[in-house]
């Protein structure tokens, strides 16, 4: 029997969706949650996902703030490219972009947050006007800009040869064999691969089933583009207030990838640590996910006027232990740690 999913993981019912076409056609999936007015949180998912992943998160959100979250190409029930061009960081770049001009109304601004190639997204639109324009503050969850398959921990460390592990690595990413169906055998392998080795059950079983249900030709189309990923440009370029947030046990993108994007970002706002936690950061730690987002939203998010921003400031996430939002964020240097 497999485990059940915890009630927060389960999807929470949108007050809108949307279809919204990118640049070169592709149809997006979009869903609005919480309060019309609010500030507005803008969400994106990782390889493999679908706004599925963000539940946990979303519940944690929607009582302060207007949350949108969408399918990122080919995931969930946005439209699949029809061919490889289709498949690139341009057209994530693209795809980020028809959302904000969708839901974010020009002259008002949202934070922006990331988890995997979702932050490799925002870090791929860094610099573009109509991105730039409606961004208050980022922030980059479990993610990468560059080098990923060299820095990539799944294989065991016995494998020692960097020439070798990049190789296998390779490999194991642009496999197009089918997942088949959640089992156990399965859900070891990627609670091995993606979260920490204390995640109990049900979110590892609720992480597996988003994860399975990708179609494998989508998988292996993304995981040659991140193969070759490189957004440092992009992240040069990304202009607004960014916090960074990783698991000290990430495998996928490690915590080598958030201390350098730290140190290339134009306005560094902290690197969030989450021991113990991997890849899957926000289905692991919604709480502190969460929180960080809610931080750097109070603290920097302007777009929804004086009083609904006082709102969302005065109301603390529950059950996290944060430094408060009031006051100025931290320095480039802040690095923090919270634990379980």
């Amino acid at each position: 029997m497999s485990p059940a999913i915890p009630a927060d993981y389960e999807p929470l019912l949108p007050v809108q969706q949307l279809d919204v076409r990118s640049a070169d056609g592709i149809r997006l999936h979009v869903e609005v949650h919480g309060q019309p007015g609010a500030p507005t949180v803008v969400l994106a998912h990782g390889w493999t996902c679908s706004t599925a992943f963000w539940a946990p998160v979303v519940r944690r959100l929607v009582d302060r703030y207007r949350v949108v979250a969408y399918d990122q190409r080919g995931h969930g029930r946005s439209e699949i490219p029809p061919s490889s061009v289709r498949y690139s960081t341009r057209a994530l770049a693209e795809d980020l972009s028809a959302v904000l001009t969708r839901t974010v109304p020009a002259g008002e601004r949202a934070l922006l947050a990331g988890h995997s190639m979702g932050g490799m997204t925002i870090m791929a639109a860094g610099g573009r006007p109509e991105v730039a324009e409606r961004t208050a503050a980022a922030v980059l969850v479990s993610t990468g800009p560059s080098d990923l398959i060299a820095e990539l921990r799944v294989l065991p460390s016995v494998v020692r040869s960097p020439a070798l592990r990049r190789f296998l690595h390779r490999q194991v990413l642009r496999s197009r064999l089918p997942l088949g169906p959640v089992g156990p055998a399965s859900r070891s392998a990627l609670k091995y691969a993606t979260m920490g080795a204390s995640s109990p059950e049900g979110p590892v079983e609720a992480a597996a089933r988003i994860v399975h249900a990708c179609p494998t030709g989508v998988r292996a189309a993304w995981a040659g583009v991140l193969g070759e990923l490189d957004v440092r440009p992009g992240l040069a370029r990304l202009a607004a207030p960014t916090a960074v947030v990783v698991g000290t046990d990430d495998r996928l993108t490690p915590p080598v990838h958030a201390h350098r994007i730290v140190a290339a970002l134009a306005d560094p706002q902290g690197l969030l640590l989450l021991p113990g936690v991997g890849h899957m950061a926000p289905m692991e730690r919604p709480a502190e996910v969460a929180a960080e987002i809610h931080r750097m939203a109070a603290v920097h998010l302007r777009a929804a006027g004086p009083a609904a921003l006082g709102a969302a400031a005065e109301t603390a996430v529950p059950s996290v232990s944060v430094p408060a939002v009031a006051g100025p964020a931290p320095s480039a240097a802040t690095e923090r740690s919270v634990s379980a």
